[in-house]
């Protein structure tokens, strides 16, 4: 994928440099409609193109993660007053987070509509048609489910929709949008390979839109059809790393078990998440620090809270004239940083190419498991897989409890834990009212989380004027 994207700005740069007379009007470098939409190569462009949005700094970049800081795994530290007003329930629909990756979601499906509506008509080979579809049928389904985890049901567009000009729709109702969400990845799963050959990994495969769909099914407490999809994906050639760590190495983050990440390219397209939340003296900007209350969930000896935060202590290697150097509690406003999130090059300086990790086997497998829990039967294969890698000791008739205490420790800092604490809420398995009101210090003290209020966060003002009130309003906001 990354040679992919290399390969797909050059030509940009080629063909916006090409003409000597930079003042002339007439757009020799660029395409029409009509001049698009050709053969394989253009359809191949077209899919690269839908995930150019994925890295922007108000999406995955940074925005995105903005909607986990509510939770108790980490402070949000940096110098955004419109994050603290996330993190402490205060916010209203003005706050400019909840709008910056609305964009770019709609920007991510308006390019993926482009495709499925253009590329079926175009001859090409069968083979890389059908995954170029599936791409953007994840990708689409994809974006509708973070609307969906976020603010619920909200505009669905779609083909017919771009064809006929109609864009200021009401909102579809939750239920209408987790089925659009399940059609995509349908469509995604049958279209997409299993695997990905060296110059396309990176893509999603049949594997990712597989885990999504058990991960939505699991939200409707759906339990069989979460266990089925995830078995598929238990059964395919998704084996977990040998190493944790191998998921967050520059040289390992594209194996097998990673079923879907935002891929990252040092000097092409930089994910600036690695900035924010890397220490500022290491070069980073000082975001989404975890908190005490995180590192002691941890069981003692637990070799995944080296590899997923910065502790004082800590010798790192930046590379370049600083090589080795501790980590100090004074890096931090909490004493912690993710490490998740960054890599050194050698010759010193952050090491962009690190990607963001979306879904993994070890999400599925303990989607699984919890499926299997709630419904009355016995998980313990599945978290068992997990504690294992991790040389925790087995367990026999595993709770939720114990399921909880899996998903907090071996998916800290991956933009989950929010969403996991409202879904349990929702099936009273855990007082999300209680756990936010739970004083984690000066930097995280007791918070308000209204129920139902705060199950979604607030439709964007700006999206409800632009659409002249056809857009409406989340319940009390």
């Amino acid at each position: 994928m990354k040679n992919i994207i290399q390969l797909l700005l050059l030509l940009v740069l080629f063909t916006t440099a090409c003409d000597d007379n930079i003042l002339e009007t007439t757009p020799y470098g660029q395409s029409t409609s009509s001049q698009f939409w050709r053969n394989g190569e253009d359809a191949v462009a077209a899919a690269n193109a839908m995930y150019e949005p994925l890295t922007v700094e108000d999406f995955y970049g940074h925005a995105e993660h903005t909607f986990d800081i509510p939770s108790d795994d980490q402070f949000r530290a940096g110098d955004h007053g419109e994050d603290q007003a996330i993190e402490s329930f205060t916010f209203d629909a003005g706050n400019p987070q909840l709008y910056y990756s609305w964009r770019h979601k709609y920007e991510v499906i308006s390019r993926a509509n482009a495709v499925l509506i253009n590329v079926p008509d175009i001859t090409m080979d069968q083979t890389l048609k059908d995954r170029t579809l599936g791409e953007a049928y994840f990708l689409r389904g994809f974006m509708y489910w973070r609307f969906a985890v976020i603010y619920g049901g909200v505009p669905l567009i779609l083909e017919e929709d771009v064809l006929a000009n109609n864009y200021n729709k009401p909102r579809a109702s939750l239920d209408e949008t987790f089925a659009q969400i399940e059609s995509d990845l349908m469509e995604a799963a049958n279209l997409l390979p299993a695997t990905h050959g060296s110059d396309d990994l990176g893509r999603p495969n049949k594997g990712a839109a597989n885990g999504l769909l058990a991960k939505m099914f699991l939200y409707k407490e759906e339990f069989d059809k979460t266990i089925s999809y995830g078995q598929m994906v238990l059964d395919g050639p998704y084996p977990l790393a040998d190493d944790f760590q191998d998921n967050f190495r520059v040289e390992t983050q594209n194996n097998p078990e990673v079923l879907f990440s935002i891929q990252s390219l040092q000097g092409w397209r930089d994910n600036t998440h690695i900035i924010y939340s890397t220490p500022r003296p290491w070069g980073g900007w000082d975001f989404h620090e975890p908190v005490q209350d995180l590192i002691e969930e941890f069981e003692e000896g637990d070799p995944r809270l080296d590899y997923t935060v910065y502790k004082p202590g800590d010798m790192v290697d930046l590379g370049g004239d600083k090589g080795l150097t501790e980590y100090t509690a004074d890096l931090s406003s909490t004493g912690y940083h993710f490490r998740k999130y960054s890599s050194w090059n050698p010759q010193g300086g952050l090491n962009m190419s690190h990607n963001n990790p979306i879904l993994r086997t070890a999400d599925v497998l303990l989607l699984v498991a919890e499926a299997k829990i709630r419904s009355g039967q016995n998980g313990d294969a599945e978290i068992n897989e997990v504690r294992q890698r991790a040389g925790r000791e087995l367990l026999s008739n595993a709770t939720m409890e114990d399921l909880i205490h899996e998903r907090r420790v071996e998916l800290a800092g991956e933009n989950q834990r929010h969403q996991d604490l409202i879904r349990w809420d929702k099936a009273n398995l855990v007082d999300i009212v209680a756990i936010y009101k739970k004083d984690l210090g000066p930097l995280k003290p007791p918070r308000n989380f209204e129920r139902p209020k705060h199950y979604l966060f607030a439709i964007p003002q700006r999206e409800i004027d632009l659409s002249n009130g056809v857009l409406t309003q989340n319940p009390e906001y």
